[in-house]
């Protein structure tokens, strides 16, 4: 059974293997086997968002006790956030187990971030159903909430990188996208970043956006590289 591997991945052995299968079933893929809707992940990742809510919420309490309310939300927001949570499901190839409809496997649904950031609540979901609130938790924690200050550096990338800039008393920051190919529900774009008209870092992604926030975040570590800091 090919979801065997995604238990190894997560180090988490199901008893009902019937929730790992239905946390992996996309609606493309109940709709095109004329399955019922409810054997889709949409119920798993409406629990899932609900279980991973209250996980973060409590480990971002424990870890700042001196941090206010708002600042507690903004810092959940970016870590719970749908770019998050797919480079969280990237990390364990969780697209790999998807089971998708062909028209959306041929489109690139493996690998897009509203499918697998789903998908990785879903399983969250199904992991709590099957688990319980125990084993929901130190998946989270192990999974998502792991290298905080690396994913909030990478997802605030473009924020950080100008607030970096203007400290050092220059504002000449832009983005120039390089390349834009494929086809428009599977594009993929090149950026780079420069300052002073010089580039600093190059990305590539999914959007334009994405693709900036990476170029931004390359730019990041060239400056600190520069300024002979040799970690983030």
């Amino acid at each position: 059974m090919i979801q065997d591997g995604l238990e190894r991945a997560i180090g988490y052995q199901f008893e009902d293997k019937k929730l790992l299968e239905q946390a992996m079933t996309h609606s493309s893929y109940a709709n095109e086997h004329r399955l019922d809707k409810s054997a889709c992940n949409e119920r798993l990742e409406f629990l899932g968002d609900a279980v991973l809510e209250l996980v973060s919420s409590e480990f971002l309490f424990q870890m700042f006790p001196e941090k206010p309310e708002g600042d507690l939300t903004k810092t959940r927001a970016s870590m719970v956030c749908e770019p998050t949570l797919a480079y969280c499901a990237r990390e364990i190839s969780l697209g790999d187990y998807l089971l998708l409809g062909k028209g959306e496997d041929a489109t690139g649904g493996r690998n897009r971030d509203s499918i697998i950031s789903d998908a990785l609540e879903a399983l969250i979901g199904a992991i709590y159903l099957d688990g319980g609130f125990a084993n929901a938790k130190e998946f989270i924690i192990h999974f998502v909430l792991n290298d905080m200050e690396h994913k909030q550096l990478f997802y605030d990338s473009k924020t950080i990188l100008q607030e970096l800039i203007q400290s050092m008393g220059r504002d000449s920051l832009a983005y120039e996208l390089v390349r834009e190919e494929g086809p428009d529900h599977n594009k993929t774009f090149e950026v780079r970043a420069l300052l002073d008209s010089k580039e600093i870092g190059r990305g590539i992604g999914r959007t334009k956006k994405a693709a900036e926030q990476m170029a931004a975040y390359k730019g990041i570590l060239e400056i600190k590289r520069q300024m002979g800091e040799t970690c983030i």
